[in-house]
């Protein structure tokens, strides 16, 4: 098997040597479907399988009940959930590979059924008008209550304590979610966020918690074993709207995070069509390559043509696939042989179970077969 492409090639990491630029990305699979929200014995099994991944960064996972906003997803507040999730990252490591767990709270992209009736946490209190994935199906968002000061201070020690339970579960890092509008990423948008206080009004202070949360984290886990992950040209999905700010806003993010020594920044590409939205960036890792001086991940729609291109071009240190990992659980051997990618089953994304999550073979069980 060829290793000259850009993908193959090992890359250090803060003080990590993964073996490959192939990253799986996190993706919600909603399969914890059990009181405690915690991972099981499929769980294990469906990472194990993508081992050979440079680097696996796992579905989002709650770092509080209040962070919850969708149904079976696992979370990492709880001693049982952190117990469990050592059977993953054991069966990740017996395989040689890597995985960072993404720290997750969604914010006012949640509903009050999860809540026992009290209104989802935002940064003010808006209404995304989205959806919610509730367990009755899919709900309307409503207006969420806008945090106290010591509610924000209990969140930031919320995303702490979950990177130490990450720590104590065996993950090799934490991602910090703070993008696809939840709620560090609500707090960073003026359309979003209204607050007049601390952590409203100018960009510094918008992206104050961001920084808060850092700061926390690193005090119980290595600064270079920390990811970030952003989404700056987020618009008109997730109940997020750009403005003019939007952008300056993720510029000094972007160029603030060179003060820390963090494994990654991980960036995406617009999910949507931004190229007529004159205050957008509709090229991502080309306007903030110049900018961030460490390591840059780049995701969304990226397949192993383009994902070499990019960082062939210097524009990216490696590339997170998401949905081709799905149905792809040896993604960078079949990169490597230039074999077919199998197709995925979208019916199957959220639903409890195996079938669409651990059922999907490897090449060689397809040649077998």
């Amino acid at each position: 098997m060829s290793k000259t492409q850009a993908l193959l090639q090992p890359i250090e990491v803060g003080d990590l040597a993964l073996k490959n630029r192939v990253w799986m990305a996190p993706m919600t699979r909603s399969r914890a479907n059990n009181a405690e929200n915690k991972v099981f014995d499929i769980h294990a099994n469906y990472y194990r399988q993508r081992a050979s991944a440079g680097l696996i960064i796992s579905e989002g996972s709650q770092i509080s009940p209040r962070a919850v906003g969708y149904i079976n997803t696992p979370g990492i507040y709880s001693e049982a959930q952190t117990e469990a999730w050592k059977q993953v990252t054991q069966a990740v490591h017996e395989e040689g590979g890597r995985i960072f767990i993404q720290l997750w709270h969604v914010g006012r992209m949640s509903h009050p059924d999860f809540h026992g009736g009290k209104l989802p946490l935002s940064a003010s209190a808006t209404n995304p008008n989205s959806k919610s994935f509730t367990p009755e199906g899919f709900k309307e968002t409503v207006t969420a209550k806008e945090m106290s000061l010591e509610e924000i201070k209990e969140t930031i020690q919320d995303f702490k304590n979950g990177a130490k339970n990450a720590m104590e579960a065996g993950f090799d890092g934490v991602e910090i979610h703070s993008s696809n509008g939840y709620l560090l990423h609500q707090f960073f948008n003026s359309t979003s966020n209204h607050r007049t206080d601390a952590y409203g009004g100018t960009i510094e202070n918008r992206a104050r918690i961001l920084f808060e949360v850092i700061d926390a984290i690193k005090e119980v886990m290595p600064e270079n074993r920390i990811g970030v992950r952003l989404n700056p040209s987020l618009h008109g999905v997730f109940g997020m709207t750009m403005n003019e700010e939007t952008i300056p806003t993720f510029d000094y993010i972007v160029n603030k995070l060179n003060g820390y020594n963090l494994a990654y920044l991980h960036l995406s590409e617009p999910f949507t069509d931004v190229s007529k939205l004159e205050f957008a960036e509709p090229n991502i890792a080309k306007r903030y390559r110049p900018i961030y001086k460490g390591t840059l991940v780049i995701n969304s729609a990226f397949d192993q043509e383009k994902g070499n291109q990019i960082i062939e071009e210097g524009l990216a240190d490696a590339v997170a696939f998401g949905k081709p990992f799905i149905s792809n659980p040896d993604l960078p051997e079949r990169f490597a042989s230039h074999a077919p990618l199998a197709d995925w089953d979208q019916d199957t994304f959220y639903t409890p179970g195996e079938k669409g999550y651990t059922d999907y073979p490897k090449l060689e069980q397809e040649k077998v077969g």
